[in-house]
């Protein structure tokens, strides 16, 4: 991963807190972007800043089949708190 920031927890939370903030699934929790969409990203290049670590965060727990996380982080930590 380029962007990944070694050793910052938060990102996992914030993948199921931050909202998508462009584009065709804006305003939806970036944990419920579909793959195809991250794919894409993929394929033409994350977006610059945090939301480029979380999108490519997202992408790598979706593609090595790691996405059971995500069901127990959004119990913990899903609603705006």
């Amino acid at each position: 991963m380029t962007n990944q920031p070694l050793g910052d927890p938060k990102v996992l939370i914030d993948i199921v807190r931050t909202e998508m903030p462009f584009g065709k699934y804006q305003g939806r929790k970036l944990c419920d972007v579909p793959t195809y969409y991250l794919e894409w990203f993929y394929a033409q290049g994350w977006p610059k800043g945090r939301i480029g670590v979380l999108l490519e965060t997202l992408f790598v727990i979706r593609t090595e089949g790691l996405h059971e996380i995500l069901d127990e982080l959004k119990r913990r930590y899903g609603q705006d708190r």
